[in-house]
C-alpha cells in the first residue's frame, strides 16, 4: 500500500528542489566581462545578480528603478576581467542631511 505525501512534506521537498535551481539561474557577474555585465544591467534595467560565492545584489541601471525614498549608489562587483567593475547602481535609503527641519522662531 502506497502512502501519499502530506502537503507539508510535499511543500518541503518542492522548496528544497527549487532553492538551488533558482540560484543557479541567476546571472553571475564573475562569469561576465565588465562590459558585458554593464550591458546586461542596461538591457534589463533592474536585475538580481550573483556577485560572489555567497553574495548577490539587485543592480539597477538608474534612479527610475528605485523607490521614491531611495537614491542610487554606485555598485562595484567583480567580473571576469575586472575585480572592481562599475556594473551599475544599487538602491539605498535616501540620505537626509538634516534629520529635523529647521523651525522658524516667532519672537
Amino acid at each position: 500500500m502506497k502512502r501519499a505525501l502530506t502537503p507539508l512534506v510535499l511543500a518541503a521537498v518542492l522548496a528544497a528542489a527549487a532553492g538551488p535551481a533558482s540560484a543557479a539561474g541567476r546571472p553571475d557577474t564573475r562569469a561576465m566581462t565588465c562590459q558585458g555585465a554593464q550591458a546586461f544591467v542596461r538591457q534589463h534595467g533592474a536585475v538580481v545578480m550573483t556577485t560572489g560565492r555567497y553574495t548577490y545584489d539587485r543592480i539597477v541601471s538608474g534612479q527610475g528603478y528605485c523607490g521614491g525614498d531611495e537614491e542610487t549608489a554606485l555598485k562595484i562587483a567583480p567580473t571576469r576581467d575586472n575585480p572592481k567593475c562599475r556594473v551599475g547602481y544599487y538602491c539605498r535609503a535616501r540620505i537626509i542631511d538634516e534629520p529635523f527641519p529647521r523651525m522658524p522662531f516667532n519672537r
